[in-house]
């Protein structure tokens, strides 16, 4: 978890003072511009952390090596205990990182700091919602991504038959509490949902990884992808003007107001992979809901109609 990588990066830089991306990638088991991109996270959430160019240059820490973190001033403690608290409430380990780093604040400090600890939690679970366990594959699968190991899966992919395949892991992500790995195959780039691996076998062969990659940015590509085949079919509606954040919340990303309000009611388009998406999501509206194009929609919208119609009438 990056929260905990954070704190360690700040005691390491306690310890020695200044250390360069490529010391902390190796004492973290992560790249370089991995290393690089968490010190440039803790120097934008206002830790005094600065880069020093030239030779025998790197990262420091305002305040010394050795002052106990005292180049904090008390409101940068407090942003980074706000940034960091959140991740201890659900990470045994950065719950620990977290009290270590209390510990090496000036204790002037710590009353404050420990409360912006506690100022917010995660609760990643929606309103009505399971409570979604992480899969117990995700921590097998960081350390192969840490460690740099090729992986052997056996997954099940959506025509539901598991699958042996051997993967080059890149990297993890959590999106809304779905996780994802990120790997190289022998056909490229692949996305794999981690709850449909069935088994994770690290193996002893080093795993290839693109030297410029920045996962940021791969997954960027993959949440591209899916979004142009998620909006596949656009359909414009007509519909009362206070239910408009109603059908947002529906359709999230794909849903756009077209034009003013006139006589209480607002055009909205939405987007779904096919008409058939589109009119499933909206014939819970009934008349409430006017599709006024494209006519795919209103024929997919009058066939469940009449489905509905034929099963329950009488």
């Amino acid at each position: 978890m990056r929260a905990d990588r954070l704190v360690a990066v700040l005691l390491l830089m306690q310890t020695r003072g200044r250390v360069t991306a490529a010391e902390l990638a190796t004492e973290l088991e992560v790249s370089v511009a991995t290393a690089r991109r968490d010190l440039e996270a803790l120097s934008a959430a206002g830790v005094p952390v600065y880069p020093q160019a030239g030779r025998g240059g790197g990262w420091s820490l305002v305040g010394g090596a050795r002052t106990d973190l005292s180049g904090l001033t008390a409101t940068e403690a407090q942003a980074l205990f706000l940034l960091v608290g959140p991740a201890a409430a659900v990470s045994p380990e950065a719950r620990a990182a977290l009290r270590k780093l209390l510990t090496a604040l000036p204790r002037t400090f710590r009353a404050d700091a420990e409360a912006a600890g506690d100022a917010t939690l995660v609760d990643p679970v929606r309103w009505g919602e399971r409570d979604r366990t992480r899969p117990s594959t995700v921590d097998v699968l960081q350390t192969a991504v840490v460690r740099r190991r090729k992986v052997r899966l056996s997954y099940a992919g959506r025509a539901g038959k598991p699958t042996e395949r051997l993967v080059d892991p890149w990297g993890l992500i959590d999106k809304d509490d779905v996780w994802y790995l990120l790997a190289g195959t022998d056909r490229g780039r692949r996305t794999f949902r981690v709850d449909r691996i069935a088994r994770a076998e690290p193996t002893d062969r080093p795993a290839d990884r693109p030297d410029d990659l920045v996962l940021a940015d791969a997954w960027q590509k993959v949440v591209d992808e899916i979004e142009r085949r998620r909006s596949g079919t656009w359909a414009t509606v007509l519909l009362p003007t206070r239910f408009a954040p109603v059908l947002h919340d529906q359709f999230g990303r794909h849903c756009h107001l077209d034009g003013e309000p006139v006589d209480g009611r607002v055009r909205v388009r939405v987007a779904a992979p096919t008409p058939l998406d589109i009119a499933r999501q909206l014939a819970g509206w009934g008349a409430l809901v006017e599709v006024v194009d494209p006519p795919s929609v209103r024929d997919e919208l009058a066939r469940i109609g009449a489905e509905l119609v034929t099963r329950h009438a009488g």
